[in-house]
């Protein structure tokens, strides 16, 4: 039986809600076999406040979030990573820093609940499908069985899973 934790880093531009949705629905579901973070190329400094409205709605862990920038991952002494999902399209077009330890990276976009204009109800429905969309792919990840895998196989999984369209 394999019993390693894999970390996890979840990355998008501002760091205020998705990266931090992703990062608090895989520490709960992971079953302690993930360790999740988020960060930022251009992080906000602030979480989403309908971000962690729902978070708390929905009995899933806030302590710790905070917006934050992606190369605080990328000194000695942060934890290294075994994946880098960004999870918005800017961050995935952004150069990165170098990862320590080459981690597996795949894009998983999901459209910016924060960008939604509108009355209070549309961007509530927003951030529900953002996160409905990460947690029916976080759900997939949790299920890799990444004892019997490779690593082109987890490469591929997660590329695969990245292209499942939001349901």
């Amino acid at each position: 039986m394999d019993d390693r934790v894999f970390n996890v880093l979840f990355l998008c531009t501002c760091n205020s809600a998705r990266s931090l949705i992703a990062e608090s629905q895989l520490n709960a579901l992971g079953k302690g076999r993930f360790k999740a973070y988020s960060a930022g190329s251009f992080p906000t400094g602030e979480v989403n406040p309908l971000a962690l409205e729902f978070l708390q709605a929905n009995d899933l862990p806030t302590d710790g979030l905070r917006s934050k920038p992606w190369d605080e991952f990328a000194v000695p002494g942060a934890p290294v990573m075994d994946y880098v999902l960004t999870v918005c399209d800017d961050a995935a077009e952004n150069m990165s820093p170098v990862w320590p330890g080459q981690p597996i990276s795949a894009h998983w976009h999901v459209d910016n609940p924060a960008l939604v204009q509108g009355d209070e109800p549309a961007r509530h429905h927003a951030m529900v499908a953002a996160a409905a969309n990460l947690r029916r792919r976080i759900e997939l990840l949790v299920a890799l069985p990444t004892a019997a895998l490779d690593r082109m196989s987890i490469q591929h999984a997660l590329g695969d899973i990245g292209k499942k369209a939001a349901a």
